[in-house]
């Protein structure tokens, strides 16, 4: 029994650890997210956009899917670290919690049993 709830400690804190790493990936996708949008907008909406569009047919039309998909994907991007960033809000709570209860736990069960080290 001691042995699976320390295993579970262990797996609890591994995942606090990775929590942190996400974080940075939600908090990227926060800032770059708006970026690459408000970049590919100020693009599209350039005047000198319109003349390389009507002189390079091919070209025009690649940079116009390209930058159309720079937005979708970055639309895609900031939204999915908006929700992860809230996730591991949740989930930082739920653990703080888990770290109290567990150290009332311990502290009643050692009051009970006369456990305290001396």
């Amino acid at each position: 029994r001691n042995d699976i709830l320390s295993t579970l400690d262990y797996i609890i804190d591994k995942v606090q650890n990775l929590r942190k790493i996400m974080l940075g990936v939600s908090l990227s996708a926060v800032v770059l997210g708006p970026f690459a949008i408000v970049l590919s907008i100020y693009l599209l909406t350039h005047p000198t956009f319109f003349s390389i569009l009507e002189h390079e047919n091919e070209f025009g039309t690649y940079l116009s899917i390209l930058l159309a998909g720079i937005i979708v994907v970055s639309i895609i991007w900031l939204v999915t670290g908006l929700r992860q960033y809230f996730s591991l809000s949740n989930w930082n709570n739920r653990y703080c919690g888990y770290l109290k209860k567990k150290e009332d736990l311990e502290s009643s069960i050692s009051k009970n049993y006369d456990l305290d080290e001396k």
